[in-house]
């Protein structure tokens, strides 16, 4: 997380300010916009399987538009003007070396009312990318289909979330083309950051999940087995078996010494 503000630069400072953010996921507050702030996202990676960069503005987003340097050019992501488009998600690829230099210039205001422009950042594997789509990349996450048993047991190890849950209820955005389910948590075996959280007052544990509309999810009875990843404080469905199924298929793989690793059966 970084903290900034236009109000503490001296007058005669240089006209633009440049910061480097060096986590592969963060976000950026910049207070009081004034002038403009340069931002290179260069993450220190062992390897090169990051290759792109996504930003999602606040929703509260005000006092600066983003630009991103491609070719030696500035090209306008954000603009204050459109607000921050339903927080939409905006991706880059990211040069060699690794990183991505976006501009944050600060619109000019008479006033001096607080004024905040903020985001967030992630860098994503080629693998879970395609082109500069955010939605293309959620689609290939969640995939629209049922995994096969190999995919499914990978799942339980490497993703940001794994519930057991049922589904309360399943609601559509058609402008978007996106679906959320709302899960009912029975048991939470990992989670990477509060999505599922126990309720005041019912005592019961519930969260969001998204995913697309063009995966056609329904409400359906029983236990599942909730995984996905995490992107922007949201969590996005990946394999999403029957619970039992998942029993049967990790039994029969632990019987052989197939599982890649360990879970919690009882």
């Amino acid at each position: 997380l970084f903290l900034g503000s236009g109000l503490s630069w001296e007058p005669g400072s240089r006209a633009v300010e440049q910061i480097h953010l060096r986590c592969t996921e963060g976000s950026l507050e910049w207070m009081y916009p004034a002038r403009a702030l340069r931002v290179v996202l260069e993450p220190n990676l062992a390897s090169g399987r990051h290759t792109t960069v996504c930003i999602k503005p606040a929703s509260d987003f005000q006092g600066a538009n983003i630009y991103v340097e491609h070719s030696g050019q500035l090209q306008l992501v954000v603009s204050e003007a459109e607000g921050a488009r339903a927080q939409h998600v905006s991706c880059f690829s990211a040069h060699t070396p690794p990183g991505v230099t976006l501009f944050l210039q600060a619109s000019p205001h008479r006033d001096i009312s607080r004024r905040t422009a903020s985001f967030q950042y992630e860098l994503l594997s080629k693998q879970s990318t395609a082109g500069h789509d955010f939605k293309k990349m959620a689609l290939l996450e969640a995939m629209c289909r049922p995994c096969d048993n190999m995919e499914l047991l990978m799942a339980i190890c490497s993703s940001d979330f794994v519930v057991k849950g049922s589904i309360r209820n399943v609601s559509h955005d058609s402008e978007n083309r996106m679906s959320q389910v709302d899960v009912r948590v029975h048991k939470v075996y990992r989670q990477k950051n509060r999505i599922f959280q126990q309720e005041e007052g019912s005592g019961e544990w519930r969260g969001p999940i998204q995913t697309l509309l063009q995966c056609k999810v329904k409400k359906g009875g029983g236990d599942f087995l909730f995984t996905g990843n995490e992107h922007f404080g949201e969590a996005w469905l990946g394999c999403a078996p029957r619970f039992k199924d998942f029993m049967l298929v990790y039994q029969a793989a632990r019987e052989r010494g197939a599982n890649p690793c360990e879970f919690e059966i009882n």
